[in-house]
């Protein structure tokens, strides 16, 4: 059993989580349950997949869950494109959301290449 907590990737997934909240509550109340609903749901994604596959016994089943994680933090990627490109968000918050993504996706990569080597 890993814990999720120790685990950098984690981390920093939890904390754009946090920057997904606080960008979001100043959307348009009309996209309460759609663009902030969606994407609430794909940042939390990540660190609850990272999360989950901790808890379980083989590194091919945590090699999943880090790839469903991966696929969130793409989707994401998505939303704050759009978010820009609807007015939602400035070219700085949009940026740096972005950067904060990339990063991410990195290092769920390279988690997973670590994970799938020693497997």
């Amino acid at each position: 059993m890993r814990d999720f907590k120790k685990l950098s990737v984690w981390e920093k997934s939890h904390k754009l989580v946090l920057s997904i909240y606080k960008s979001t509550s100043t959307y348009p109340k009309q996209e309460l349950y759609g663009l902030i609903s969606q994407m609430r749901r794909s940042a939390s994604s990540i660190p609850y997949n990272i999360a989950e596959g901790c808890g379980r016994n083989s590194q091919p089943q945590f090699a999943r869950f880090l790839n469903i994680a991966f696929g969130s933090a793409s989707e994401l990627e998505y939303q704050v494109i759009l978010s820009k490109d609807l007015g939602f968000i400035d070219n700085n918050k949009s940026k740096e959301l972005n950067e904060n993504i990339t990063e991410i996706k990195r290092m769920l990569f390279s988690l997973l290449q670590k994970v799938q080597t020693d497997a």
